[in-house]
């Protein structure tokens, strides 16, 4: 018995226990559920394929008229980079993404499937999903002119129909486009026959979406191999060429320094790709924080109740917003959106790590543990110079920076001067990351007018909430320099005149 008839038999095996293959699994739902599992079962349901740009125009077509999101919970888009890329799949045109790291292409890229048809018929046992009305590669072809209507297909579903890849430099033309079997060689098979082939990652994805991540890396070589599948629907293998006339859409995504500067995307397959969109980061503070609490990362159970006030959430994301425009940061390398997510995750743990040492019940961010964001940020910026005491005080300028901006938009220095006026009479206030917030209440009680200041960013008496808002308040007369500040040892801060 020959491999091919050995293959055969085993695919055709019923299902008996939940532990079968993946393709015997979809095989058998199939016939019990009525759907059509044979060539001749198909043609009598009336199904009619189509190419994969007509499916995926459709069905975006339809979403757009019932009025449905296509891209649910890409922020910051609407008016810019969606409109772009609904414009290319009507125009059924592959798609190159330019973009600084962390602007959501991958993302955007992987939900290119929600436009596709939720499963696809395609011949059984093929490796390139075939289309049973009009196979592509020999092997269906064969089975088709042998089997006739008997044919068996299979239902593939969306999620199995994309295919990524990231651009290495160990990548082949064989991972990419395929490669002589040498199993299939010493079964008798000549060189020159298309059965021998390993069909490579593109093929395999064929009625799909392929997607390659940092197009530029690819070797010239390979971007060649890439083009000649696109324009000439060919595939050139070990000196012979065999035609194949894939149906499958292509995406890629490129960094613009290397797209531009280093010049490594060929001009034939630059010039293949219909659409070059560019993304972006977030524009306003109010996109960045919503992308943020999006992606965070959260527990199922935590045992500490936490809250992020939301003048804390502004201070974050403008951290990441000023260090996009910061002259000592290199820009070229971009300022990730997960920057912001980062020190929002770790200012967040602070804050949990000291109610659980303390034994409060509310977890909340204070000024004070805005240090720590030096580990969660310092390895997503590039500096201009490469000097490490440089970087934190890099870090602290746009913290600082961060503070008073955000500040000053929830108060007027002018309206604080009674609270000023009490420091002039040696009265001072003394903070740290790891006090107790009840510490607070006793000396907020002293201060005059303080209650009525405190209500423009917190309606809570709860004392860790409430020693959140004194401290931003410290600090944004401090920046203002309407108050001093001084270090004392045991990382605790004094305000004073």
């Amino acid at each position: 018995m020959g491999l091919l008839d050995a293959l055969k038999k085993k695919e055709v095996a019923p299902v008996k226990t939940e532990v079968d293959t993946k393709t015997e699994a979809k095989v058998v739902p199939q016939a019990r559920s009525g759907k059509p599992h044979t060539l001749g079962e198909l043609k009598a349901s009336g199904y009619r394929t189509v190419s994969l740009r007509e499916e995926m125009r459709r069905n975006l077509l339809d979403m757009i008229r019932k009025k449905k999101p296509v891209f649910p919970g890409i922020v910051g888009f609407d008016d810019t980079v969606i409109p772009q890329i609904l414009n290319a799949i009507i125009s059924g045109q592959d798609i190159i993404f330019l973009g600084e790291r962390g602007q959501a292409k991958s993302r955007i890229m992987r939900m290119l499937i929600n436009l596709l048809d939720e499963e696809m018929p395609a011949i059984r046992g093929c490796e390139i999903n075939d289309d049973p009305y009009a196979p592509i590669c020999k092997h269906c072809r064969e089975m088709i002119a042998k089997e006739g209507d008997a044919t068996e297909i299979v239902w593939i579903p969306r999620q199995e129909r994309y295919g990524e890849k990231l651009a290495t430099p160990d990548i082949s033309i064989a991972d990419l486009i395929g490669d002589v079997d040498p199993i299939k060689v010493a079964e008798g098979r000549y060189l020159s026959d298309e059965l021998t082939i390993h069909y490579g990652l593109v093929p395999r994805t064929n009625r799909g979406i392929f997607c390659i991540n940092e197009l530029p890396d690819l070797t010239e070589k390979l971007q060649v191999g890439l083009f000649n599948l696109m324009e000439e629907r060919d595939v050139q293998i070990r000196g012979y060429r065999i035609r194949l006339p894939l149906d499958i859409l292509l995406v890629a995504s490129a960094n613009p320094e290397d797209y531009t500067n280093r010049g490594r995307i060929i001009t034939p397959l630059k010039d293949r790709y219909g659409a070059q969109i560019k993304t972006h980061y977030p524009a306003t503070i109010e996109e960045e924080i919503s992308i943020v609490e999006a992606e965070r990362r959260q527990f199922a159970r935590d045992e500490v109740e936490s809250y992020i006030p939301q003048y804390m959430k502004e201070i974050i994301a403008k951290i990441t917003h000023l260090a996009r425009k910061s002259p000592d940061i290199n820009q070229r390398s971009g300022v990730s959106v997960r920057a912001s997510i980062a020190n929002f995750e770790t200012v967040t743990s602070n804050a949990i790590r000291r109610a659980v040492t303390l034994g409060e019940k509310l977890a909340v961010p204070r000024i004070t543990d805005l240090p720590y964001i030096r580990s969660s940020i310092g390895g997503k910026i590039e500096l201009e110079s490469f000097e490490e005491t440089k970087e934190e005080k890099v870090i602290d300028d746009l913290t600082k920076k961060a503070v008073l901006e955000t500040f000053n938009k929830y108060f007027q220095v002018a309206d604080l001067e009674e609270l000023v006026t009490q420091f002039n009479g040696g009265f001072s206030f003394t903070v740290s990351d790891m006090m107790p917030a009840k510490s607070y209440i006793g000396n907020v009680k002293e201060m005059m007018g303080v209650p009525k200041v405190l209500k423009t960013v917190t309606q809570s008496d709860r004392p860790e909430e409430v020693a959140a808002a004194v401290e931003f308040i410290l600090e944004g007369l401090h920046l203002n320099k309407r108050l001093n500040k001084s270090r004392l040892e045991g990382g605790k801060t004094t305000y004073r005149r």
